[in-house]
């Protein structure tokens, strides 16, 4: 008897150790004298703070207490006290949860930020969930998201975020400075490792050597918008052991390198490419960072998504040469009537470019019925959208299917419901809660009939889709948004004072150019190129 009770009592003890350590104990001892800080400032539903949080968790793991990370949130904040986020009310619910689990579970938050991050789209949803296999108590997370405490928690991230004048996820910083370096984990355990004076941690001895990875940036001298050497930096950041070479399409190497790629897949038709050999498959992390931009060409290659959309083999149209030997001469060639070099100028005209489901490309739409009300719709608006036709006829998007079926119904609201903008009313109720699925909840009560839109859908939809992205192709346009003035001088803008003060750089003396609209400086950027 006695035996199995000293038995059961060592079971106890051993379930009790294992659990305190499962649960985020860490053996690593204080070494430094002082910890290395990093701060994070990200959003909780932006993919690339999700990579950064993923990428450090095992450098939390390894430095223990010699690191010191602070995570915060970027979050405007309205008139009346409350918060928004780039990404909606989501995600400003998923960001008070993750402060939640960091204030009440210093220890273990960290696996409950990973868990999220599995499907951080759902953050609103899968706290509970995430709780439960953290090993929190989802009713504490809970009374926190729901109560003051959560408002408080967001409300102090949003402040340390000012001061750091965070805008983009992430804005990191080590130790005081500005971090740009690279997202991998080994990228930050590298960088922290080399702050340390004197004694180190465990962790940062014998740290391992890059891989050498190979690469060709495939261009042309030709075109003035190809220069890609600035993306060296940013992909060495992910790839440590990148070796560079460059080609340009006007050399022999070039024209055989076009030749075979074409061959291998004809969507490899426009410049400039930037290509990774199968060595990138030694790099496991380096690979994974960049995974979701990367295709397979044949079994030789991968490309890197990055929107290349210079034909060498067309005519350029601002050279003076004929360099497609067709007999015409820049914009006397029929390739460059659509260009914006060649279009005529049209006042009172204003072309945007957009993704439906692009965050920025979205805010640019609402902002834009301010615009069209402000002058009394006394301007030709037209909307065009931003993505690809394959050469089997297949349309693709940024942003996946979903957004290819939304560009297609935001179409047929345009050219079924186009006089006065009444699409408007669709296209601003849509960008709003542009992730929902649920379209026809922006029918109905705003006299847009959701079985005309079904049946544009059904029938004359991609054909109205093929058209808008061969103009968006045509002018150049692959970042959203882009607007055009009078069709032809290309600006940005997200909010409304912006994008009408751009219009009117070019249509002064207008009616509705000297009154002021909504501004919101602090978003700011786009979706592509």
């Amino acid at each position: 008897m006695m035996k199995r009770i000293m038995l059961a009592c060592l079971a106890i003890a051993l379930f009790v150790f294992l659990g305190c350590k499962s649960d985020g104990g860490s053996s690593v001892k204080k070494v430094v004298d002082k910890p290395a800080v990093l701060e994070f400032y990200i959003m909780s539903q932006c993919p690339y703070g999700v990579q950064v949080v993923n990428a450090i968790a095992p450098v939390v793991e390894k430095l223990g207490p010699n690191l010191d990370l602070r995570i915060n949130y970027i979050v405007s904040k309205t008139a009346d006290g409350n918060f928004t986020a780039m990404h909606g009310e989501d995600e400003v619910k998923g960001n008070i949860a993750q402060l939640c689990a960091m204030k009440h579970y210093p220890k273990t938050y960290m696996k409950f930020l990973l868990c999220q991050n599995k499907n951080y789209r759902e953050v609103a949803k899968n706290w509970e969930s995430c709780a439960k296999e953290s090993g929190m108590n989802p009713q504490k997370i809970k009374g926190c998201l729901e109560g003051k405490e959560g408002k408080e928690l967001l409300a102090k991230s949003y402040e340390e975020a000012n001061k750091r004048n965070a805008r983009g996820s992430p804005t990191m910083f080590l130790n005081g400075q500005p971090y740009s370096g690279g997202r991998k984990t080994s990228n930050f355990l590298k960088a922290i490792c080399d702050t340390y004076q004197g004694k180190k941690p465990d962790a940062c001895n014998n740290l391992p050597v890059a891989p050498k990875v190979d690469a060709i940036f495939f261009s042309d001298k030709r075109c003035q918008d190809c220069n890609i050497d600035r993306l060296e930096g940013r992909i060495r950041s992910d790839v440590e052991g990148l070796v560079v070479k460059k080609v340009d399409y006007m050399t022999d190497e070039g024209k055989s390198l076009y030749k075979e790629l074409t061959t291998l897949n004809p969507d490899m038709k426009y410049l400039p490419i930037i290509l990774f050999t199968k060595s990138l498959d030694e790099d496991k992390e380096g690979k994974s960072a960049l995974e979701r931009w990367l295709r397979p060409v044949g079994d030789k290659y991968y490309s890197l998504a990055i929107g290349g959309s210079f034909d060498p083999t067309a005519e350029i149209c601002d050279n003076k040469v004929d360099d497609d030997n067709n007999g015409k001469v820049d914009c006397d060639d029929d390739g460059c009537k659509s260009k914006l070099v060649c279009r005529p100028e049209i006042p009172k005209t204003l072309d945007v470019f957009v993704m439906s489901q692009c965050p920025y490309g979205a805010k640019a739409l609402i902002a834009m019925k301010e615009v069209l009300e402000n002058f009394k719709n006394d301007v030709k608006f037209n909307i065009h959208y931003i993505g690809d036709v394959k050469e089997d006829g297949t349309l693709t998007a940024m942003h996946g299917q979903s957004e290819v079926d939304e560009n297609i119904r935001q179409l047929c609201a345009i050219k079924h419901y186009n006089k006065n903008y009444k699409y408007m009313d669709y296209i601003v109720c849509r960008s709003k809660d542009y992730r929902n699925n649920d379209w026809k909840s922006c029918t109905g009560s705003n006299g847009i009939d959701d079985k005309v839109i079904q049946k544009c859908f059904d029938t004359e939809g991609k054909e109205l889709l093929k058209r808008s992205y061969t103009e968006a192709k045509n002018a150049g346009m692959s970042a959203s948004p882009t607007f055009l003035a009078n069709n032809k001088y290309q600006f940005g803008g997200i909010d409304a004072e912006t994008i009408k003060n751009n219009y009117c750089k070019y249509n002064q003396g207008q009616a509705g150019c000297e009154n002021k609209l909504s501004q919101d400086q602090k978003v700011q950027g786009s979706c592509g190129k």
